[in-house]
């Protein structure tokens, strides 16, 4: 399904293949022969997703662009099932396996793996060729690599990222109250959303 959000439409040229039960969703322009599988979201908020030449976004995959965090997906590049790209860039040959999920302002290197359910933190860079075991968690300039039980370790280097700034906009003593406000209106801009197209374009 191709919808029309704040005026943009999506743009799917004829060799590329989105499955009827998937969702581009705004400003989101594929790339030559990509493939768009059964529940994948491509959303572009208030910024743009841009998918290369022969990427392939799996069965319920999300990626979305945000404000100031366009998500941009190189070439040849697998995005997995219920993968999670949030205003990140993944460089060409990129493989992002299942449940990987990566966060505003990061970069995945050309080349780098990221194995079933990694993370790339907000704001890290990902070195391209960079192999991110399963389950570990990545996070700094350069990305250093976490196993998931080093909490401690992980948020030394987390802590001055700003996660609830960059992600939510808000100050880190936020209540959930003041976050959800913020993302109930930011979201209800999808009232006025328009199907334009039908799904298998």
């Amino acid at each position: 399904m191709l919808i029309e959000h704040r005026g943009q439409r999506p743009v799917v040229p004829s060799s590329a293949y989105v499955a009827p039960t998937a969702v581009l969703c705004g400003a989101v322009t594929l790339g030559q022969n990509a493939r768009v599988l059964h529940g994948a979201v491509l959303s572009a908020e208030d910024g743009e997703v841009t998918v290369g030449a022969d990427v392939v976004v799996m069965e319920n995959a999300l990626v979305r662009g945000r404000e100031g965090h366009p998500a941009r997906i190189g070439d040849s590049v697998l995005v997995g099932p219920h993968a999670h790209v949030n205003g990140a860039v993944v460089e060409d040959e990129a493989f992002l396996a299942t449940g990987t999920s990566v966060f505003p302002g990061a970069v995945v290197g050309t080349g780098a793996e990221m194995r079933i359910n990694s993370v790339l933190h907000v704001g890290s860079h990902l070195q391209p060729g960079t192999v991110v075991p399963i389950g570990w968690v990545a996070v700094g300039v350069p990305a250093r690599l976490f196993a998931p039980d080093r909490h401690d370790e992980i948020w030394e280097v987390q802590r001055e990222m700003d996660f609830p700034g960059v992600v939510y906009g808000v100050s880190r003593d936020a209540s959930m109250r003041e976050v959800m406000a913020r993302q109930v209106a930011f979201f209800g801009e999808h009232r006025n959303d328009r199907v334009v197209e039908g799904p298998g374009t």
